[in-house]
């Protein structure tokens, strides 16, 4: 049961994560805030957090899960906002307080019925948290599928909402970037998509013509709509020196999930932070055999990690980070790849730190073994989980 609490109160008996170290005391939150930082405190009335760490509310710049509702079936498309709502109930309980839902502009081979979706989708999520349906705070991250012209009008339509805080340029065509064998990807695709292997191979075809026909001038217009917005611009699944090069030309300013540690080294040498997902540590490796994010944090070559498709993976691959001795990266910065790193990468200001000013978006997690359990969850001053 939630307790309900707003206003005026205090957090105390708590490990407090900072993106520079550890302390132990008490938080005032006041009016939605954090008011106060007070080390080797437990003033009288506060709420005891029995040692438990307390972390700022973790910031998701790119999660697919949305379509995991809005499709839980072949064949089924469920009704939006309650969709939506289901995504936020389970965004919430994995401790993230801010999450850009990273909706597909476009359509590779795979989900065609995602160009008709996206409009009505951005406009369920904007009215459902005008009307205060969500307990996460819901932005918005444009994937933008340069092997779609359907693409630059789907970006036209959706690139002004005031949800939009970052935009990527992905291909996912098959041969390239994410997925180098064909052949294999072609039979997954298959599987997936219930066709049998020959029109799977026809519609790869289709597909790598398309792209070749149209990547060049769509992605064009896609980097020209972000700087016009003002938008952060992210390349997706760099490969070589030269795509980042590209990426670097055209104003990116986030590598994210590089798929060689080439392309990884390459971007940070031209300035582009590093984004990764955390089930790539979870699960020990890429599901597409690319490297691993161990050997980018090994390397020092990860700034920021995103649930991707698991919706928790940033909180556990955090605390993962940080009680292993063989990484680099101690809690704190572990914690801060999820929370601090991410909010500045998407200009939110306002959060993803523990100090005083900062919105009082908290979570507070009990280590029991190695497993990370969610106690309780705090957004603007609220509990609400």
């Amino acid at each position: 049961m939630l307790d309900n609490i707003t206003g005026n109160f205090t957090l105390a008996g708590t490990r407090i994560v900072m993106p520079h170290g550890i302390t132990t005391g008490a938080i005032d939150i006041e009016d939605g805030q954090i008011a106060a930082l007070r080390p080797g405190a437990q003033p009288a009335g506060s709420l005891d957090l029995a040692d438990d760490f307390l972390i700022p509310g973790i910031v998701d710049v790119h999660t697919d899960h949305v379509e995991v509702h809005v499709f839980p079936r072949a064949g089924v498309q469920w009704d939006f906002m309650n969709a939506l709502m289901a995504h936020d109930a389970v965004v919430i309980a994995g401790g993230t307080t801010t999450v850009l839902d990273s909706l597909c502009v476009g359509a590779s081979m795979k989900r065609p019925e995602r160009r008709d979706l996206l409009v009505p989708l951005v406009a369920a999520l904007e009215r459902g948290r005008a009307e205060g349906l969500f307990r996460a705070d819901h932005l918005l991250h444009l994937r933008c599928e340069i092997c779609d012209p359907d693409t630059i009008a789907l970006t036209d339509a959706t690139i002004t909402s005031p949800l939009v805080r970052l935009v990527s340029v992905m291909d996912h065509t098959p041969g390239d970037r994410q997925s180098l064998d064909r052949e294999h990807w072609l039979g997954r695709m298959a599987k997936d998509m219930g066709l049998d292997l020959e029109d799977a191979r026809n519609a790869m075809a289709e597909l790598l013509h398309r792209s070749a026909r149209v990547g060049a001038e769509v992605r064009a217009h896609v980097v020209a709509r972000a700087q016009t917005a003002g938008l952060p611009l992210m390349s997706h699944d760099d490969r070589t020196l030269a795509q980042v090069d590209q990426a670097r030309a055209e104003g990116a300013t986030v590598c994210e999930f590089p798929t060689t540690l080439e392309a990884a080294s390459h971007a940070r040498a031209q300035g582009l932070s590093i984004v990764m997902g955390a089930p790539n540590l979870l699960r020990g490796g890429s599901q597409s055999g690319n490297v691993s994010l161990r050997t980018l944090l090994e390397a020092e070559l990860c700034d920021v990690l995103s649930s991707d498709y698991i919706p928790r993976s940033p909180l556990d691959a955090a605390f993962a980070i940080g009680f292993d001795n063989s990484l680099p990266q101690d809690l704190p910065r572990a914690i801060a790849m999820v929370t601090d790193a991410p909010a500045r990468l998407a200009g939110l200001t306002d959060r993803g730190r523990i100090a005083v000013g900062l919105q009082a978006d908290l979570v507070q997690v009990r280590r029991i073994g190695t497993h990370n359990h969610i106690v309780a969850v705090w957004r603007d001053g609220r509990r609400v989980y």
